[in-house]
């Protein structure tokens, strides 16, 4: 049984973009659009394997958005997902793909990151169940097994949820199944899991014809978030740069809602062919809708609400102001 990692992968990384000590480079354009002379460097450290959920950013590259904004974008990936928000912190990347929900324990724990732009502006996590399979309401989880990837946030997500349903986390046992969540839950080692995601799971199992069914956070008392967003060092929020990079994943997002075959297409071509499958077709035709079309823009009480709810679950011992940790970037000059 693959994971999410391994398909989305779809293998070997491609031609080097120009990597970094710890990270792994990411699979390359299928042909660099010309730079102009003064093109300013930027390197984009993502969370994860190139994948569906990076759509606009590959985009941006392949159609030249990027280039057109004076920009040499190089896009790495990380061979350790904790990496990329450590780097930009130690100024070694310019900007990072990350979470919105982690974000808050970073800055918490001194990291000097800012919040600068959306890339989806959905929740993907869900909690999900086998659709033939015992579980038809949250209540019926009491006394059933939970699978989980990562500790920390499925805790309070799935307390969060069940208690919806009168049912605490001492009614449930929460098994760690590493990135093995699918697997875990058609062979019935658990009879749930949390964190997996709705363009990604759920179409994996609907695939092996074990169709899954979703609850989904945001109906069970989890606030709406970001689930990826782009974070930058707070001392480079003046460089006319991230603006101008913003501004190009716009226009690739908006670009992708109008021509999503030719988009479809374009993530695909050259070293990224082996992404080419049933699965990652699915996810992106799922992921298209949840990407942000106005990245820059800065919902304040999406993120400040957040930030109380992590407070209220203990996760952090105070809600930072939003000004230091999440910002619309200065107007392009």
């Amino acid at each position: 049984m693959t994971t999410r990692r391994s398909v989305l992968a779809g293998g070997a990384l491609g031609t080097v973009l120009g990597p970094l000590s710890g990270l792994r480079p990411a699979q390359a354009q299928a042909q660099a659009p010309a730079q102009p002379a003064t093109a300013q460097p930027l390197t984009l450290l993502l969370d994860w394997f190139v994948n569906p959920d990076h759509g606009p950013l590959i985009v941006a590259q392949e159609h030249g958005d990027f280039a057109r904004a004076g920009l040499d974008v190089r896009i790495v990936a990380p061979a350790d997902p904790s990496d990329p928000p450590k780097l930009v912190a130690a100024k070694r990347g310019d900007i990072a793909v990350y979470y919105q929900k982690n974000l808050y324990l970073a800055v918490e724990q001194g990291l000097p990151l800012v919040r600068v732009g959306t890339l989806v502006n959905t929740p993907l996590s869900t909690l999900t169940v086998l659709r033939d399979g015992p579980v038809k309401t949250l209540a019926d989880l009491r006394g059933r097994r939970i699978g989980f990837s990562v500790a920390g946030f499925e805790e309070v997500y799935v307390g969060t949820m069940i208690e919806r349903a009168g049912l605490t986390l001492r009614d449930v046992t929460l098994v760690n199944v590493n990135f093995g969540l699918s697997s875990a839950l058609m062979s019935g080692q658990v009879d749930a899991i949390i964190g997996s995601f709705r363009n990604f799971e759920l179409n994996q199992l609907a695939l092996e014809g074990r169709p899954g069914r979703a609850f989904f956070p945001e109906e069970y008392g989890i606030p709406t978030y970001d689930e990826l967003i782009l974070v930058a060092h707070r001392d480079r929020v003046p460089d006319p740069a991230m603006r101008r990079f913003v501004d190009a994943v716009e226009a690739a997002a908006n670009w992708m809602i109008n021509n999503p075959d030719e988009a479809w297409r374009m993530f695909v071509a050259g070293p990224r062919r082996e992404l080419d499958n049933e699965l990652n077709r699915r996810a992106w035709r799922d992921t298209l809708g949840r990407f942000a079309l106005a990245p820059g823009a800065l919902d304040r009480n999406r993120y400040e609400r957040f930030g109380r709810f992590m407070q209220e679950r203990r996760m952090i011992r105070a809600v930072p102001a939003l000004d230091s940790y999440a910002v619309e970037l200065p107007p392009a000059r």
